[in-house]
């Protein structure tokens, strides 16, 4: 890569460095304020792009506050695709290492369930199974047997009560939040993504199940964070949101 080449992306989206020598604009003449003027632009236009992927946590900060820790992502975090879509992967990281939002310590993972129902949102769309095959199955064989999970489906275990704070930000009248840990279940049966909140070691059951393991071994993980874990529930959030595909018949152990 040219030193022009190498220089012009950092400059892009950082203000204090010096317009990458040997830039000219269309008349040949040094690009200088026309640069200026376009790095801010791109600027705010990611900082837009942060907002929108992220509006819960833009609303817990207020706008003045994301507005300054937007910039300094921003300036840190270049894009690398082309697709905004996927811009800002690395902000809930960011978040959790923040010094001036480590007070708000529960900031970065409303951030990871904006970004998994982001995800979910551009996820390819599947074919949901008919339930009936699933009650068709007898209990020995329901336990050796392991689910094809939807693209869409994504899972969060938290230790603060993230959907709870997520609701209470983006839905009016939403109780405030209770502090408990909460695990998190994300689902798209139609267009728009669902969080929904589960049981402990709900997350370890579905992330299990989105790994290939049967649904006997899930529930021995979900046990694992959980003596008391009942699949019933999370089985039937996993039919009404239309999330499971497919099903693959193991030899019971």
């Amino acid at each position: 890569m040219t030193s022009l080449g190498a220089d012009f992306l950092p400059a892009l989206v950082d203000p204090d460095l010096p317009v990458p020598a040997g830039l000219q604009d269309g008349k040949g003449r040094p690009a200088g304020r026309r640069f200026n003027v376009y790095r801010n632009n791109v600027t705010v236009s990611l900082m837009e792009a942060l907002e929108q992927g992220f509006p819960a946590v833009a609303k817990l900060l207020g706008p003045q506050n994301f507005a300054n820790v937007a910039r300094i992502f921003v300036r840190e975090n270049p894009p690398q695709s082309q697709l905004m879509m996927h811009y800002g992967a690395a902000f809930p990281t960011f978040l959790a290492k923040l010094p001036a939002v480590a007070h708000l310590g529960y900031l970065a993972d409303v951030a990871r369930l904006e970004l998994a129902m982001r995800r979910a949102y551009h996820a390819a769309d599947s074919t949901p199974l008919d339930p009936a095959v699933l009650g068709a199955l007898s209990p020995d064989t329901l336990a050796a047997t392991a689910f094809h999970l939807a693209p869409s489906v994504q899972t969060l275990a938290s230790t603060w009560p993230v959907h709870a704070i997520w609701t209470y930000t983006m839905v009016q009248g939403s109780p405030k939040p209770q502090a408990a840990p909460q695990d998190v279940l994300v689902m798209r049966p139609d267009f728009d993504p669902e969080p929904h909140a589960l049981a402990t070691g709900g997350a370890a059951f579905i992330t299990s199940l989105m790994n290939g393991h049967s649904l006997g071994a899930a529930h021995d993980h979900a046990v694992s964070a959980n003596l008391q874990f009942d699949p019933t529930e999370t089985l039937g959030l996993l039919i009404a949101g239309e999330a499971i595909a497919a099903l693959r018949l193991e030899p019971v152990e």
